[in-house]
């Protein structure tokens, strides 16, 4: 994959329509033979190759896989952060269609799937003498794999969009309805993902590590029906992606947010980031174009690490995530602990006032900060493991991963929950990820306490313990929703759409507002450093704001940017 962004090619609006001036002379209708236009290009299968690496760049985008979505970490239950932080706006839900990152998703993405489409449509018209079939479908997988993560990211984030299936040619090819969620997931997605499926190999080697697998293919498949609600199906591929024996946990789950091991057994659909490639440029441009050159880069990890040290700390964990973290309890008796106090996940994901071991070198609590009520800050996608500071010039080379194997198991156990009540085989791989982290398992927590187990999500700062329940198809689903992935895939880029589709938002907010309420008001009975869970200073209100103002209709997807409404006349009729 670092050999795929390494060379991608440097067109602006990559072979787009060359528009000549009026016949005034001669001389403005000569043709530059150097000039690469679309009767000039597509001629060799080295040039769909070109082709096909600039939508794999368009991956590397801010919005999409980089340092803006930080303003889509804060959404949910999981992230805080600071009033002087462009993320405070998504955090309060007062976003709006003028943005930047509304507008930059959207732009972004469509610029992945118009990538996509050139290749696509192209690969329809080329000889086999110069492309054979066999190497035209695996290259036609990959694109329409990409072009349906795209439009996948796009329905769910906007709540639907415009479907282009072609290269735009005239200008009514730009003047696209708007289509729903189903529409677009029955016209383009699933046609793409079963495409690619077929196409796709399970692995790749060498310099092509990295592209786009049928696991990828099969387990966004899954997650387009597990959506929709069509479970059966969902668990369905899911199951395959797990019987196929391609993927496994890894040993030490820190391994998912480092830049070391990159590309492991869990990973299925990673995006690559560099610190070496093109030293001495600036982090911020992530593509290649005869302006700029890419990076292949990202600022994610300055956005998010450690203030004083490179980073700006924009996004906080919520009370509620770090009190789940801290009652992740360790099983002393798992092999994967080495003598550790706090589990696995917490280690790698947050940093406490009282954390194990040093932060960017130093004992958590002898860093500068504490006190204004941050409980603890985030450490996945930082480089705070490895340097005393982040890079210069924003250059994170950790990988961002959109999906990865823990995923596929906490979601295959949410498909059978909800296709055919068997919440008991549900708890076996939920268990398997949570053995993984090195803490007590469900099953563990049955044996303890008389076949109950404790719901975590429920603060036990506030209730004076976590209450006890007999596991069923409703407890181990809110589990699931509420426990498992908010620990386990926290801030990494699923949180907010899980909520939606959960329809539990306001349940949420709501929930976790009172006990700030509580805390507030309580301060300084939870105040002590005797406590299992620290909050300096006092209790900072995420959800004040977003409790009071969520309409599920106004925010639960981004609106459509204001300058797409200006430009496309259908929506001027």
């Amino acid at each position: 994959m670092k050999t795929i962004n390494n060379n991608l090619i440097k067109l602006t609006l990559l072979f787009a329509l060359v528009f000549t001036g009026c016949n005034e002379s001669v001389l403005l209708d000569e043709q530059n033979p150097n000039f690469i236009t679309p009767d000039t290009f597509w001629k060799t299968e080295n040039q769909f190759e070109a082709a096909l690496a600039t939508v794999y760049g368009a991956l590397q985008y801010r919005s999409i896989s980089g340092a803006e979505l930080v303003q889509e970490f804060v959404l949910g239950d999981i992230g805080g952060t600071e009033p002087w932080y462009r993320p405070y706006a998504f955090r309060n839900l007062a976003f709006n269609d003028g943005i930047i990152h509304v507008v930059d998703k959207w732009e972004e993405l469509y610029v992945g799937i118009f990538r996509a489409n050139q290749v696509i449509s192209n690969l329809e018209d080329i000889d086999e003498d110069i492309v054979s079939d066999e190497a035209k479908a695996l290259m036609e997988g990959q694109a329409r794999f990409l072009r349906a993560f795209f439009y996948f990211q796009l329905a769910h984030t906007y709540g639907g969009g415009m479907i282009h299936t072609d290269v735009a040619v005239s200008r009514e090819d730009f003047n696209k309805p708007f289509s729903s969620i189903e529409e677009i997931s029955n016209t383009m997605i699933i046609p793409d993902l079963e495409f690619a499926k077929d196409n796709l190999p399970q692995t790749w080697d060498g310099n092509d590590i990295g592209r786009a697998t049928w696991g990828a293919a099969t387990t966004m498949l899954g997650k387009v029906y597990l959506y929709n609600k069509e479970w059966n199906q969902a668990a369905s591929l899911f199951k395959e992606v797990i019987d196929s024996d391609v993927y496994a946990l890894t040993r030490d789950i820190t391994d998912n947010f480092w830049h070391e091991n990159e590309f492991n057994e869990e990973s299925i659909l990673e995006v690559n980031y560099s610190f070496d490639l093109n030293p001495g440029n600036s982090g911020f441009p992530v593509d290649d174009t005869p302006f700029q050159t890419g990076s292949e880069s990202t600022t994610l990890s300055t956005e998010i690490g450690r203030l004083g040290v490179g980073g700006f700390n924009t996004v906080i964990p919520t009370y509620n995530l770090h009190e789940m973290m801290v009652y992740d309890e360790v099983d002393p008796d798992n092999s994967v602990n080495d003598d550790n106090l706090q589990s696995k996940r917490m280690f790698g994901s947050i940093a406490p006032i009282d954390g194990e071991g040093l932060w960017y070198g130093e004992p958590y609590g002898a860093v500068p900060g504490w006190g204004g009520g941050q409980s603890a800050y985030v450490k996945k996608h930082s480089n705070w493991y490895h340097l005393s500071a982040e890079p210069a010039n924003g250059r994170g080379g950790i990988n961002f991963r959109h999906i990865r194997y823990a995923d596929v198991l906490l979601m295959y156990a949410e498909a059978i929950i909800n296709d055919r009540g068997d919440y008991m085989t549900a708890m076996e791989y939920v268990d398997m990820v949570r053995s993984r982290a090195g803490v007590y398992t469900l099953q563990q927590y049955m044996d303890m306490n008389d076949g109950k187990f404790p719901q975590f999500h429920i603060s036990k700062q506030i209730h004076g313990d976590h209450p006890l329940v007999i596991p069923s198809s409703e407890t181990v689903l809110t589990h699931i929703q509420r426990v498992e992935r908010a620990l386990e895939l926290c801030f990494e880029g699923h949180r907010w759409k899980d909520l939606v589709r959960w329809d539990i938002v306001k349940e949420v907010f709501d929930e976790l507002n009172e006990d700030e309420i509580w805390r507030r008001a309580n301060f300084d009975s939870i105040s002590g450093p005797d406590q299992d869970f620290i909050i300096p200073g006092f209790a900072r209100p995420d959800f004040a704001v977003a409790a009071k103002v969520y309409d599920p209709a106004q925010h639960n997807y981004f609106p459509i940017p204001s300058a797409e409404i200006q430009s496309n006349e259908i929506f001027n009729d």
